[in-house]
């Protein structure tokens, strides 16, 4: 079997639909599963729903907003009389319905039964639309194969249970399903983290002892840098899990950091390809003894730099760091860089949960802190040594880290 994933990008109106079609005759549609997230910034748009919710502000409004736009999309698609009218109509019925009934305070529970919709009305139609032009598949629910913990927003995969409940696809047949999601012991939705769908994809195919999975992307493959962030950017056509694995630590956002590792365990090979030039090799990861020796560069942005400093210069000692530590994890902050004096740590921080103000408050109590808000993460693999004076040209440089020909800089 093999593991198709089409990302927001691929399905993001009609003729973007009708394309995934045209993808899939290069391709071939024998014994595949197609793993789809939402289409184009619904996410967002769902996730607005939510503030508005907790906020007390108009959230009808909002999920309107996104119904008519996936209406608009199927017109373009379906017949007028085509059940996936109704279908849609239902899914969105069920957000309001879920909004109206929910009593729980947990914004991370609701946001996961709210958001989740977006992959559930994008497969639907993709396969719908599919099946009209006789590339038959059945759409199946991820939430009835991918089982998690219950922490919402970065649900943790029992494997055990998923590859149990995997077992009943028939490996015959072709499939349409979500990515992103799973569901908990209570079959309440569990989101898997943003971009989590790649994740998804990953778990399928190891579930499923795939052949061989498939991105599609709006970029040729994997590329030595971001093209609308660095010029003279080239593409790396095979690099080995263990660059890939690097490259996502280190915010690569063409691959998602927890893909690699199921795929690696089975020697799985991953593909990264166009969706607007499929017959293009693309990049291909995979076993390799050989690593990378490009230089390639890689840019987080909305970063943030936190000062952390012992109030009667004694040194940051290892129960300081326990401390910092563990409130980090308690707030789902991500650590993205890390550099320590004896008195003081510099920290570069993910705030993917809006939550380094609380985070802030408490340290407060134990230490001198400072935070320098909307800063950018600089990575550059195979480093050229000889050339970093151009690079460091024109750039305010906050936090500098060599490691062999692994630069990291932090830059407001």
């Amino acid at each position: 079997m093999n593991v198709f994933k089409f990302g927001g990008a691929s399905v993001k109106d009609a003729q973007s639909v009708k394309n995934v079609a045209l993808v899939l005759e290069t391709q071939g549609f024998e014994s595949c599963l197609l793993v789809v997230s939402a289409m184009g910034k619904t996410t967002n748009a769902l996730e607005k729903v939510v503030e508005n919710y907790f906020s007390k502000t108009d959230y009808q409004a909002e999920i309107e907003k996104v119904k008519q736009n996936h209406l608009l999309i199927s017109q373009d698609l379906f017949a007028e009389n085509h059940p996936v009218f109704a279908e849609i109509s239902v899914f969105f019925g069920d957000i309001e319905s879920f909004l109206r009934r929910n009593k729980s305070p947990n914004y991370n529970f609701v946001y996961d039964q709210v958001v989740s919709c977006g992959e559930l009305i994008s497969s639907k139609i993709l396969s719908e639309y599919l099946n009209d032009i006789q590339f038959k598949n059945t759409w199946c629910d991820a939430r009835d194969f991918i089982k998690t913990d219950n922490n919402y927003r970065e649900g943790n995969v029992n494997w055990q249970e998923t590859e149990q409940k995997m077992k009943s696809l028939n490996q015959q047949n072709c499939y349409v399903t979500q990515g992103f999601i799973g569901s908990d012991d209570n079959n309440f939705t569990v989101t898997l983290g943003r971009e989590g769908s790649d994740y998804s994809a990953a778990i399928f195919a190891y579930c499923l002892d795939a052949e061989a999975m498939t991105i599609w992307k709006d970029v040729p493959g994997v590329m030595t840098g971001d093209p609308r962030k660095f010029a003279d950017v080239s593409l790396l056509d095979h690099i080995s899990y263990e660059d890939a694995i690097e490259m996502a630590y280190y915010g690569a956002s063409v691959i998602h950091p927890k893909t690699l590792q199921p795929l690696k365990q089975k020697n799985i090979p991953f593909y990264v390809k166009s969706f607007l030039e499929p017959k293009n090799p693309g990049t291909k990861v995979g076993a390799s003894e050989e690593r990378s020796q490009k230089e390639s560069f890689i840019l987080k942005e909305n970063q943030h730099l936190m000062r952390i400093a012992t109030r009667d210069f004694s040194f940051i000692a290892e129960e300081h760091l326990s401390q910092i530590f563990s409130l980090l994890a308690k707030y789902k902050i991500k650590i993205s860089l890390m550099q320590n004096s004896a008195i003081s740590l510099d920290l570069c921080l993910e705030d993917l949960y809006l939550t380094i103000e609380e985070v802030d408050e408490e340290l407060q109590k134990l230490f001198n802190t400072e935070i320098i808000k909307n800063v950018s993460l600089y990575t550059i693999r195979n480093a050229n040594l000889e050339q970093l004076n151009k690079f460091y040209q024109d750039k305010k440089i906050m936090l500098e880290q060599i490691s062999q020909k692994t630069i990291q800089v932090v830059i407001n």
